[in-house]
């Protein structure tokens, strides 16, 4: 019998969701939990259930709809995505975090998508993050690139195939790190002496 690794969980929304990970990634055990319309203040209140995954690699693609269904700033978007990280880093210290960039959509999104990567890719290294930046394989200029969408936003089989193309050596690399700690077992505090 062949071990199982530990998992690969994907959490983010519908692009995530959408994302048929154990059929693209045959040798990963995956988790997907992608929520569709979701957004970092979605990912936020639902990360107890990400920890209790337990997880060896976390791959975080978040913020478009924090954009473009409530018109949040930059900002909101960049200080909720590093929380997420902070609190990952914190209960599961071992665990690699990939965080993938915004991706790009509609033109009228791309300054504050960008402003938002920019400061993403400066943070991760604070918390031991690695950090893909998936918007040039995935762009025309200042879009998603028409070949990879049908309305600007979400991927084709076609887009799936240029993001797999970025994620799969991104994984790889997120792999080959050492550890981030060493492993330990969690102790129950019911139980355990004074």
């Amino acid at each position: 019998m062949t071990e199982e690794r530990s998992p690969v969980l994907f959490l983010g929304d519908s692009i995530t969701a959408q994302g048929s990970w154990d059929a693209w990634l045959p040798d990963e055990h995956t988790l997907n939990q992608g929520v569709s319309g979701d957004t970092t203040d979605g990912v936020l209140a639902r990360l107890d259930a990400v920890v209790a995954e337990q997880p060896e690699v976390i791959v975080l693609l978040i913020g478009t709809n924090d954009f473009g269904n409530h018109r949040a700033s930059a900002e909101h978007v960049v200080r909720n995505v590093e929380t997420i990280l902070v609190t990952l880093r914190r209960e599961l210290p071992g665990v690699r975090l990939l965080l993938v960039s915004v991706l790009p959509r509609q033109a009228e999104y791309s300054t504050k998508i960008e402003e938002a990567n920019r400061h993403l890719r400066q943070f991760v290294a604070t918390c031991h993050a690695q950090y893909l930046d998936a918007w040039p394989a995935l762009s025309d200029g200042d879009h998603l690139d028409d070949r990879f969408t049908d309305d600007g936003l979400h991927l084709t089989d076609d887009g799936y195939r240029a993001y797999l193309g970025e994620l799969v050596p991104a994984l790889e690399r997120v792999r080959g790190l050492p550890p981030m700690s060493r492993s330990f077992t969690a102790i129950d505090l019911d139980e355990a002496p004074a």
